[in-house]
């Protein structure tokens, strides 16, 4: 019985093994689940650029981005892992493993909470109290969490978005990465940039008002 109970003892690797395709099952669950909450966050965008309301409709799209950069960290992080774990050399490798492991569940948690249900969704477009309280919380959420390059994809979204709504199908502004110029690059993402810590410290400044 002894010997018994030694071959059915699960190796540490077989457990980090094991650890990781859960972890992968679930990243996919959220990744399907995510497509119809970031559609829905998409088009909460469209109707808010064609009420003029160019500050909410970034902030759905901005919610939209950090969600979609999530799952693609995740994902990213995970297929190393899946490397890691089939290494021949895995005792050498097992403390790094362990490690991203925990911060894979660390991060599918913040997922969770981030998609919420459809209802949270919905308060975006939303213009009670309740649901403008829920949009600061969001935009402050954010405001730290985000990288510059992401801020960047979200400005790009947002120009095409109002671009579409318009009608107009024809470039307007050289905004498009592949036509600008390394400088011309640099200068827009600064004014971006800059664009963006102006809109904070107005936040900021008007918190003790909405209090």
């Amino acid at each position: 019985m002894g010997n018994s109970s030694s071959a059915h003892k699960i190796s540490a690797q077989d457990k980090a093994i094991l650890d990781m395709k859960n972890q992968r099952d679930k990243l996919h669950q959220y990744q399907k689940r995510i497509t119809v909450i970031t559609d829905r966050e998409k088009e909460i965008a469209r109707e808010w650029l064609k009420k003029g309301e160019e500050k909410k409709a970034k902030l759905a799209l901005r919610r939209k981005k950090y969600q979609e950069s999530l799952l693609a960290k995740t994902d990213a992080q995970l297929a190393q892992l899946e490397v890691l774990t089939t290494d021949i050399e895995f005792a050498l490798v097992q403390k790094d493993v362990l490690f991203g492991l925990q911060q894979g569940t660390a991060v599918l948690k913040e997922i969770h909470k981030e998609m919420g249900g459809i209802e949270n969704v919905e308060k975006l477009l939303g213009e009670s109290a309740e649901a403008q309280a829920y949009q600061q919380e969001i935009s402050e959420m954010l405001a730290n969490r985000m990288s510059n390059q992401d801020e960047d994809e979200v400005e790009d979204e947002l120009e095409a978005l109002a671009s579409e709504i318009s009608g107009d199908k024809l470039p307007t502004a050289p905004t498009n990465k592949i036509e600008l110029d390394e400088e011309a690059k640099v200068q827009l993402q600064r004014e971006r940039a800059q664009r963006r810590e102006r809109e904070r410290a107005e936040e900021q400044s008007a918190q003790p008002m909405l209090a």
